[in-house]
């Protein structure tokens, strides 16, 4: 397959372009770090000869003052009239040379006369035996040391000289000075500068996070003797994260953090002092880089723009052809996509058409589940009241025949003009009269025929009108309904009458589950699940019967099953779970562990004023 030429042209000018930038950027980038390079050597010249001049300034000054008299007088007879002499010729001397202390010591290191004796921090009574300029000193040579002070931990640069020979006695007179002026002073100039030892502890830096740090490992000697001088007082001495594990060289590269960033510099340095000193000036590479990348953009744009016009032409010849062919396309594609549109149109109002039908149908199919479904709930209510017929007619006629016999009572009393033993009668007729009212309407209430209505329903109300419907089948089988206590205010979400239903239906079965049994009792409990809107109540209805059979166990709920043979149609359960689940909740059975069976009803729970 030949290559697109195409695509070709233009992949050979963006190399072009690149390659020119890249040429560029680095001409540039050797060029700016050159110049940096020699600058930076020009300044680091300047400031050591600053620094060497400020060390050689106070170089004599410790010899100067130990030809002084009474340096002599104070080390040879110590009285407090020598000290107080040579106190103040200590201060006058470190005033005029613009010294930070001037100090005497004897043979022993001890300090018995300084240039601050009178501060807090005065030296005198200090032993600066350990010290390495004093060592230097009492062997006969000037004494150079830098570190911080051990009595006041300021750091400085400490100058030592012996007594002549010829004095009253031997001692030692050195001289601190503050390195701090100068490196305020470079700070002011703007560049990076490191001071460091000829162990390679940076003690002077325009950057504070890297003073008293190493510009290689210690090894352990260095370490000890460092310690035992006290030169840098309590700091860890770590080294500089630099990227090398040695010293780095004049002239290297080297990555450090400042200011919370990876910066790279280029390192320029310079032996500096009598002590063996190295003073590095380090150079920011960043603005190198950027003013190199400027250039690297701009020899790539010039390249991209003279290709750029040379391809100028020959993309617009292509473009022209491309886009009359574009159109052709388009316009070939518009009527297509207009003739899908219509097909689309027309299959769109045919399903919408037959969607709608399917939703009357729909509809349809729900009105008559709908009234099924109440159908059955009535059915379910007939039944229950059919079966309870001959018990009810028991607890009428009752009544009515203990009203015969009152009344007949009345008339007989009333002629013997016995008024107080026929108002008696009277209000006994009023009670048998009252108590049948109940039943009546009781049972009016179960048979109506209404639609749902769920809100909060007392499930108390519900327990005692279920209770007094099946009194007389309680009396007639001999059992017992047990109902454990329970809040009196407690309500669910649900509709009463059917809610009462589903409880006759349940305690009846239960009470035909005990007729035959030797303990004949239904318990009816309440336990309430959570609080609050999203609490659950569920209402517990136990037996002491045979429990549920094997066979029956997968057809309990099933419309017109039924195990009770000759008696009932099967639809109490039916119908009782359609209720519950109607009515938002659930109806489960289990068989106990002791024997019977047991059936849950849970509904939401419900607050008396909603």
């Amino acid at each position: 397959m030949k290559p697109d030429r195409s695509l070709l042209i233009p992949g050979l000018a963006v190399l072009a372009c690149v390659c020119a930038g890249a040429l560029a950027y680095r001409w540039s980038l050797e060029a700016q770090l050159a110049g940096q390079q020699r600058a930076a050597t020009q300044r680091l010249a300047f400031a050591a000869q600053s620094l060497e001049s400020l060390l050689h300034r106070n170089e004599a000054l410790p010899a100067l003052l130990a030809l002084d008299g009474g340096v002599g007088a104070a080390l040879r007879r110590p009285d407090a009239a020598n000290l107080r002499a040579a106190n103040a010729f200590l201060g006058q001397a470190a005033a005029l040379a613009d010294v930070e202390a001037a100090y005497l010591m004897d043979t022993r290191g001890l300090t018995i006369a300084a240039s601050n004796w009178e501060l807090g921090t005065s030296f005198v009574g200090q032993n600066y035996r350990f010290r390495p300029y004093f060592e230097s000193a009492m062997a006969g040579q000037t004494g150079r040391f830098y570190g911080v002070g051990a009595t006041t931990g300021k750091p400085g640069y400490f100058i030592a000289a012996p007594l002549p020979a010829g004095a009253p006695a031997q001692g030692v007179v050195a001289v601190k000075m503050s390195l701090d002026a100068f490196e305020a002073a470079l700070s002011a100039g703007g560049d990076t500068v490191l001071l460091a030892d000829r162990e390679g502890v940076v003690f002077l830096s325009t950057e504070a996070d890297w003073r008293y740090r190493t510009l290689a490992p210690l090894g352990p000697g260095v370490r000890a003797r460092l310690e035992g001088a006290q030169q840098y007082g309590s700091h860890a001495l770590l080294p500089l994260d630099h990227g090398r594990g040695t010293r780095p060289a004049d002239g290297t590269a080297v990555r450090l953090r400042r200011a919370g960033q990876e910066r790279d510099f280029l390192l320029a340095a310079r032996d500096v002092g009598p002590l063996g000193w190295q003073m590095l000036l380090l150079v920011d590479q960043n603005p190198a880089r950027q003013e190199a990348l400027v250039a690297g953009l701009a020899g790539g744009l010039c390249a991209a723009l003279l290709l750029g016009l040379a391809l100028y032409q020959r993309l617009d010849q292509q473009g022209q052809a491309e886009r009359r062919a574009s159109a052709a396309r388009l316009q070939a594609a518009h009527g297509m996509l207009e003739s899908q549109i219509a097909r689309r149109t027309a299959d769109l109002t045919e399903a919408n058409t037959a969607l709608q039908g399917r939703v009357r149908d729909l509809q349809h199919a729900e009105h008559i589940l709908r009234g099924t479904r109440d159908a059955a709930v009535q059915a379910g209510k007939l039944a229950v009241l059919g079966q309870m017929a001959a018990g009810m007619s028991h607890e009428l006629n009752q009544p009515l025949a203990a009203l015969q016999t009152l009344s007949d009572n009345a008339i007989a009393l009333d002629r013997q003009g016995r008024r107080e033993d026929v108002a008696e009668n009277l209000q006994l007729i009023g009670q048998l009269a009252a108590r049948m009212g109940r039943i009546v309407r009781q049972l009016k209430s179960f048979v109506r025929k209404e639609a749902p209505v769920l809100r909060a329903c007392s499930v108390r109300d519900a327990l005692d009108h279920a209770l007094m419907l099946l009194a007389p089948r309680c009396t007639a089988v001999r059992a017992r309904i047990d109902v454990q206590e329970f809040s009196p205010g407690l309500c669910v979400r649900a509709d009463a009458t059917r809610l009462e239903q589903v409880l006759v239906n349940l305690l009846r079965n239960g009470l035909d589950a005990v007729q035959d049994r030797p303990v004949r009792e239904v318990r009816f409990a309440c336990v309430v699940d959570g609080d609050g809107s999203g609490g659950t109540v569920r209402l517990r209805v136990s037996d002491t019967g045979g429990g549920i059979a094997p066979e029956a166990r997968e057809r309990l709920f099933e419309p017109f099953f039924t195990t009770k043979a000759g008696e009932g149609l099967g639809l109490g359960l039916a119908v009782s779970r359609i209720i519950v689940e109607g009515m938002g909740g659930t109806l489960a059975a289990a068989d106990l562990p002791q024997g019977g069976a047991e059936f849950t009803v849970a509904l939401p729970l419900a607050h008396p004023d909603t």
